[in-house]
This record gives C-alpha cells, structure tokens and sequence, in this order.
C-alpha cells in the first residue's frame, strides 16, 4: 500500500519527530482524467513550517491526520489522461507521500533542459523562480548594484548569488560556518560573511560593502535584515522572501536600525513566487542560457527513503543542508 506522511499533532516551537505520523493510503481504481505516480523525489522547505500552524495565511495550513504536501517529482506508472502517458516524468504538489493520484490537469511535464529530474524542485523549480522573480523583479536589482543575500548557501540564496553574477552584480553572501562559505565563493561572491564566526554582524558587512549595498534579498530576517538595514544605500531595494529565523518562536524581532527606512528611503518588499508563475517562460529561458553557458551550479542535500523525510525537514532549522534538500524515495 501506498505510504504518506501527516501532521499527527500541531508543533509548538521547534517540530519534533512526535508531531508526525507516517499512515497507509487506500488505493483505488482511477477515474477518468487520472494518473498514478511513482514518486522519485520529494521536497521540503521551510515555508512548511507555516503551514503546520492553524492559522490563516497564503496558503491553506495542513490539516491533522491528513496527508501533507510538497513538491515532487515522480514517474506516471499508471494513466487515465491521454495527455500524460505512463512514462512521463511529472513535477507536482502531492509530496511527503510515495504514491500520489492526481488529475493529469494538476501535473507538469518536465522541462527539456540537461539537468536530472529533481533539479526540478530545486535551482529549475520554485526555489530557483524565488530567486529569479525575487532578485530581477521584486528587488529590480540590475548590473553594477551591491546586492547582499542571507542564506546564501541553500537553495534559493546560492542561485540568487549566481543569478546576480551573470547579471553582472557585486554579492555579499552570509553563511555559516567555512564550508558553506567556501561553497558560496566558489559560486562566485565577491565575498562572503560568517554569520556563526562574527561578531557583529553590522560591521561585518560595512567592511564587505564599505558603500553600502542597493539590495538585500532576505531569506533569514532578523540579526540579517537589521544589518541590512543599517548598511543600506539610499533607496535600496529589499526583496523579503523568507525568515527562517523565526518561523519556530515566534519572537518579534528587534529592528535597532528599521528608522533608516525613513530617511534613505528604502523600498521594502514581500512576495510569493506564485505570484509569478504565469511567467515561468522567463525563466526557463533565461536559466536555459546560464546552464548552457557554464553559469549555474547546484548542489544537493539528500535524504534516503520516505521513512527519514521528517528528519529532512528538520534539518533545514538547524543548517544540514548545503543547496537543496531533497528527499529520493
């Protein structure tokens, strides 16, 4: 029988292993318009942690006792949809689960572009469209501007960083710890921040962008965009995409800095890449070049087997992965 993984009980502060439950799926024939799939490759990412709270938000929290979701990436093994014969690799939101029946209508068909399938929930998929529509759009950074980017060694920061060197920007990346900031030079930021090793993080970035910096896309809130804050050029651009920093306690942060808003006349900004989707072609078109010119590189935390994918998860809160984290079935 197939297999899904559910949120047994709503977690307070940091998820425990305790807060899920791994069930059986009951089978069935399919309707017409439906197909099976074999999952290869689940996603997780931090924006789930929201959606185990039950609260309103853009989009649905889970519900207890019910399969989860996510990205995936899997293989049609059985088909009612003409369109989508067995076969055909297919990126969908039925995750945390090894089987997944779904209306053809409801599954992508795979980009033709030289990368293995579950780059598609990584730098070619949504974390990579974060980057793109977060970086080039919502910040409107541009060729020549100082760009500081937090969590620059997972999925969205370090495409963020090779996005902004192609596109001819000077990148400030925080990191933490000498591997991951390794790994981020070597994807080409002019330089790189420490955020476990300094001390002052405000400093630390002044004397990496002595002008101050004209966009910051933020991934971690907090100590980050509060330095960001204080460093800011005027009329920087901030793109804020996530906060990882919190999304467990809950603490407000304090903003010793948040006054310059006024006075450099800082655009601050949030966003959702589904705001975006119906763009997708851009950015396939564009990464399509950046592959081809030797510009993108990736890298890959993974997981084996359905049985770890919570340990996955968690590993995001406490900095195991470098690049994507993934989870092979």
């Amino acid at each position: 029988m197939a297999q899904a993984w559910t949120l047994k009980s709503r977690p307070i502060g940091t998820p425990t292993a305790e807060n899920f439950e791994l069930v059986e799926l009951l089978g069935g024939p399919l309707e017409a318009g439906q197909v099976r799939i074999a999952n290869r490759w689940l996603s997780v990412d931090p924006y789930m942690r929201g959606r185990m709270n039950d609260v309103k938000s853009y989009t649905p929290p889970f519900q207890l006792g019910q399969p989860m979701q996510g990205g995936a990436v899997g293989e049609v093994v059985e088909s009612a949809d003409p369109n989508v014969p067995v076969g055909t690799l297919v990126l969908h939101m039925d995750g945390w689960r090894d089987e997944a029946v779904l209306p053809g209508a409801h599954v992508q068909k795979l980009p033709d572009l030289p990368v293995e399938p579950q780059a598609y929930l990584g730098q070619l998929g949504m974390p990579g469209m974060t980057a793109y529509f977060g970086l080039l759009e919502v910040a409107g950074a541009q060729s020549g501007d100082t760009v500081f980017v937090s969590a620059a060694a997972g999925a969205v920061g370090s495409t963020v960083v090779q996005i902004a060197k192609a596109k001819g920007m000077r990148v400030i990346g925080s990191a933490g710890g000498a591997d991951k900031c390794a790994w981020v030079k070597a994807l080409g930021a002019d330089a790189v921040i420490d955020y476990k090793a300094e001390g002052s993080l405000v400093k630390a970035l002044a004397a990496a962008a002595p002008e101050g910096i004209d966009v910051y896309f933020d991934n971690v809130g907090a100590e980050h965009l509060d330095a960001a804050l204080a460093v800011a050029k005027e009329r920087a651009r901030f793109a804020i995409c996530g906060m990882i920093d919190i999304y467990n306690d809950g603490k407000p942060t304090e903003l010793r800095y948040l006054a310059r808003v006024i006075g450099a006349r800082l655009t601050i900004k949030g966003f959702i890449v589904s705001d975006f989707m119906s763009r997708a072609g851009e950015f396939y078109r564009d990464m399509a070049g950046w592959l081809q010119a030797g510009q993108l590189h990736r890298e890959e935390t993974v997981v084996n087997g359905l049985g770890e994918m919570p340990e996955a998860f968690l590993g995001l809160f406490s900095g195991q992965n470098k690049g994507k984290m993934l989870v092979r079935v």
